[in-house]
């Protein structure tokens, strides 16, 4: 069996992706390969990685160190955040080198250096392995590089329909504002929508902190963070979940669907290739289509039910186990060193966007010019000196998250 390098980004609570590289580290292991982690940064105590990755996550590692700057001999290693790729291609030893991509990170900076630098991570030689079929696609596409890709899975045990869930006439959306390619701002200008043709209907926030919400301009409850089972709850108990992501699809609409929860998403093409439209209906990326295609369900319960079983069905073949041993595959296929197949993978999803306005209709002025108005508008509208100000100190921000 193989000897493996990890190097983790810093540790960041209640981080799924942090999640997802040490579950499948863990599984790794669990099939006899030796996987060393490396965490970046440093730390006066030696024992303090094992320590914090079981005390956030409850996961036990034996070999865990700080620092990428003293990687051990192995046989394989794996980069998992774009700054860590130069650190794999630039190791002094032999060894299979390899990208595990869970997002097109360049999307996550504003167009410049930082995300020109982020793409250049894909050009550095290392064998990519992604999550899910649209990153394997747009790898393969934009840079030429095959790549290898596991399925998003979901866990069975606690994503599962409850029988005895009374149903409500609800939406629920993972809000998560500190993240931008999660469109926190489409998804509340769509529920606004919502609940301003559907007065009746709940809207449950819920994925982040209630005290980082913002201001809100329609009745919601928020419901903060919340535990694994707490979420197969809410999915149980509300008609109808959205999710929205700008770049390669989030997994929470995969735990919605194996719950039986009908899901919204936006048509685009990173979302084309990983959802069934019999259980996910993809709607144009303006809020009033979003808002579209969350009324028509609301009001359909049989399209609803329909879709609930389709996802169910679907994600009965997606356990855990299944994204991991896809994974455990590749690395394996790897290390023998086998290359992915260059050729191109096909849509999933092959429905047109719903463009349909029958439900929402001819809006009142007010919602109109918020659905507009661009996301400054608040600080054009302050005074000058106020507003050089708050300028000075986002350009402060931005140069401190670009330089950490």
């Amino acid at each position: 069996m193989a000897t493996i390098a990890w190097l983790i980004p810093r540790l960041i609570e209640g981080s799924g992706g942090h999640r997802t590289m040490l579950e499948h580290a863990l599984a790794l292991e669990r099939h006899g390969h030796r996987c060393h982690l490396y965490l970046e940064g440093t730390h006066t105590d030696p024992d303090k990685g094992s320590q914090l990755i079981e005390q956030i996550f409850g996961y036990t590692f034996e070999r865990v160190s700080f620092g990428w700057d003293a990687i051990e001999p192995a046989d394989a290693a794996i980069a998992t955040i774009w700054y860590s790729a130069a650190f794999v291609r630039d190791l002094p030893f032999p060894c299979r080198k390899l990208y595990f991509v869970q997002d097109y990170e360049a999307c996550f900076n504003p167009m410049g250096d930082a995300f020109l630098m982020a793409e250049n991570s894909y050009r550095y030689g290392l064998t990519p392995v992604t999550i899910g079929r649209w990153l394997r696609h747009e790898l393969g596409e934009r840079f030429g590089v095959p790549a290898y890709h596991f399925d998003f899975g979901a866990n069975l045990d606690i994503y599962r329909p409850l029988p005895d869930v009374q149903k409500e006439l609800a939406v629920c959306f993972i809000h998560q504002p500190d993240k931008p390619r999660r469109c926190s701002r489409l998804g509340l200008e769509a529920l606004g929508i919502v609940k301003h043709r559907m007065p009746e209907v709940k809207i449950y926030l819920y994925g982040s902190p209630a005290r980082d919400k913002g201001a809100i301009w329609f009745e919601h409850e928020h419901l903060g963070l919340l535990k694994l089972q707490d979420c197969n709850a809410l999915y149980n108990r509300s008609a109808v979940g959205l999710c929205l992501s700008a770049s390669n699809p989030s997994r929470i609409p995969f735990e919605m669907m194996a719950a039986g929860l009908p899901v919204v998403e936006m048509w685009r093409e990173n979302t084309l290739y990983d959802f069934p439209p019999e259980a996910v209906t993809l709607a144009n990326q303006t809020p009033e289509c979003i808002a579209e295609s969350i009324l028509r369900l609301l009001d359909q319960p049989a399209t609803r039910t329909a879709m609930s079983q389709a996802g169910t069905r679907f994600m009965a073949d997606r356990p855990l186990s299944v994204e991991t041993d896809q994974f455990r595959d590749a690395v394996e296929r790897v290390l023998k060193g086998h290359t992915p197949d260059p050729a191109g993978i096909e849509r999933l999803y092959t429905a047109a966007a719903e463009t349909s306005q029958h439900y929402v209709g001819t809006l009142p002025a007010s919602i109109q010019k918020r659905l507009s108005s661009p996301p400054n508008a608040y600080v054009n509208a302050l005074p000058p000196r106020l507003r050089r100000f708050v300028g000075w100190g986002a350009r402060v921000a931005r140069r401190m998250l670009e330089n950490r």
